[in-house]
């Protein structure tokens, strides 16, 4: 039996969004560390490509910008899907609300890894522009409003994770889940569930970003942008 009422549920509407992701930027650099040639380097990344999970049938026309994290199944959980479930595109209306994102994500991995807890890791990310088209749940207007600490909730995912896999049970299934960040008040981000509906602009719309995170704070720069997040004494980053 559902855990909503079932007219919450029948509430998915269309929607069409553009919406940010950050990707880290440093692929390329890390395989020319390993090679002498240009001709060497293609044939590591070869290599590697074919090292990766097989892509899912739906997923093969699009761009790896779109279907990479439907690539994968991590060991790790996030707000919609739960540890070992294949990935989910994350996306957010404005830069910004990526960054916020993204900080709590990279401390997060500074603060699990054994070598790196007193380290400083820096690294260059790109943000890209998509548009998503499909079928989608929000949960930032009425009745779903009436629990937003539950999806805002910094740490516990189990309802965000029920939700989601009701709403892809649907028929039709629901394509995103549209949702505010617990990570910057007022920021809105989306999750996709289906690769077929996102698609990149004909003229790509991208921004370079440096994030450097560290024990006490993270730190974001892109062109005149400048965030700065400090770690509080519950483990939260309070926003600039």
């Amino acid at each position: 039996m559902s855990r909503w009422p079932r007219k919450w549920l029948s509430g998915a509407a269309d929607a069409r969004r553009d919406l940010w992701r950050g990707v880290e930027a440093q692929h390329r650099v890390a395989t020319m560390r390993l090679v002498d040639t240009l001709r060497e380097q293609d044939l590591l990344e070869q290599l590697l490509e074919q090292s990766k999970p097989p892509l899912p049938p739906q997923a093969r026309a699009s761009d790896y910008l779109l279907f990479t994290p439907f690539r994968y199944a991590p060991e790790w959980p996030s707000r919609f899907r739960p540890a070992g479930e294949t990935g989910q595109w994350y996306g957010a209306d404005e830069p910004r609300t990526v960054a916020a994102e993204l900080a709590h994500w990279r401390w997060r991995f500074l603060m699990d890894s054994d070598g790196l807890r007193d380290a400083a890791l820096v690294t260059e990310h790109t943000f890209f522009k998509a548009r998503f088209d499909g079928l989608e749940l929000d949960l930032t207007v009425p009745p779903w409003t009436q629990l937003r600490t539950t999806w805002r909730h910094p740490r516990d995912y189990a309802a965000c994770q029920e939700l989601a896999a009701q709403a892809r049970a649907l028929t039709p299934p629901v394509q995103a889940i549209r949702y505010e960040s617990a990570r910057r008040e007022g920021g809105l981000c989306d999750v996709v569930f289906d690769v077929r509906a996102l698609k990149l602009p004909r003229v790509p719309v991208q921004q370079t970003w440096v994030c450097k995170a560290t024990r006490t704070r993270v730190l974001w720069s892109h062109d005149t942008d400048r965030l700065e997040y400090a770690v509080d004494a519950e483990g939260g980053l309070t926003p600039p």
